[in-house]
């Protein structure tokens, strides 16, 4: 058995209703764990939640069972807004979860949404980017509006999280943001994208001192690999030698990801590999997260022996 780590997962999502709509078409709840996905019928939840419910209970179940101490709960336009939501799940149960809110940045205003979540409590604010090229015109990151909110953020030492659309797409603008507010603390997601071409142009943005990157989907991403996903740990291996390993940290996307492997097989097949050390796999797993996030009081759980064992 692996050592035991405090684990921090630092990307997963929870709703109670997914209900949205992107580039105009839904995202709908079906029965099963099943939703109508912009025109497709798709798994996006594990058969056994039925109901379409994605709760904290649930998920704080399968971190109990996996032995994940805590989670950032982040936010995605296919869920749609869960502001209100999260803001009780935060309340709730916070030594477990750091809760992001989202503003509708598809539409001009956001600035004073953001205020008000901010003013509500939230500590982090997320922003799907890469759902921002629009058909209709690019909502720059750069723009008046987004270098005003992010002002605002650095002020108040709120946490800026990003998913980039593939590449160097909007990595320029990037730059221009880490430039004018050195002190907003960002995280980048799902690894840069890393199955995609130049995603280490992503990755080289965690040179600047306040910017760190997290692997929520990497399973996903490797998923015609599949486990334990060696190609995925030699991506880690590969950032962590460009940026620094002190720079990057574990997330699973939960619960998509556990529509094709259990949760604990999310993080574990890091421990298959030889390609990372004790230390490298206790910052990656937790202390780099419990940092970032300040995670101060890390609940241990026990390991409970399966029946099939």
């Amino acid at each position: 058995m692996e050592e035991y780590i405090k684990i921090i997962d630092a990307h997963s999502h929870l709703w109670l209703r997914q209900e949205a709509e992107v580039a105009g078409k839904k995202i709908t709840p079906l029965p099963d764990g099943r939703s109508m996905f912009m025109g497709e019928e798709v798994q996006m939840l594990p058969p056994f939640m039925i109901d379409g419910t994605n709760s904290a209970e649930v998920f704080l179940s399968n971190m109990n069972y996996a032995r994940v101490s805590a989670a950032v709960v982040t936010q995605e336009f296919i869920d749609g807004l869960q502001n209100d939501y999260l803001l009780e799940v935060g309340r709730r149960y916070p030594q477990r979860f750091f809760v992001f809110g989202m503003c509708e940045f598809r539409q001009p205003g956001f600035l004073e949404e953001g205020i008000r979540l901010m003013d509500a409590g939230f500590r982090g604010i997320k922003i799907p980017a890469a759902r921002l090229l629009l058909p209709e015109g690019r909502v720059r990151l750069d723009s008046v509006e987004m270098m005003t909110l992010f002002a605002r953020m650095e002020e108040r030492g709120v946490i800026l999280g990003i998913e980039l659309a593939d590449g160097d797409c909007q990595v320029e603008e990037m730059e221009t943001i880490i430039s004018a507010y050195p002190k907003l603390k960002i995280i980048i997601g799902h690894f840069g994208m890393v199955t995609r071409p130049n995603w280490l142009s992503q990755i080289r943005l965690a040179r600047h001192p306040n910017v760190y990157v997290e692997s929520g989907g990497i399973t996903w991403l490797f998923n015609d690999e599949f486990y334990p996903f060696p190609s995925a740990v030699r991506a880690i291996r590969e950032a962590a030698d460009l940026v620094g390993m002190d720079k990057l940290m574990w997330g699973s996307d939960y619960p998509r990801t556990i529509t094709a492997i259990t949760y604990k097989m999310s993080y574990d097949f890091l421990f298959r590999s030889k390609l990372l050390s004790a230390e490298e796999l206790s910052a990656f797993l937790s202390e780099n997260a419990r940092k970032f996030f300040g995670f101060n009081q890390l609940v241990s759980l026990p390991y409970i022996k399966n029946m099939s064992e």
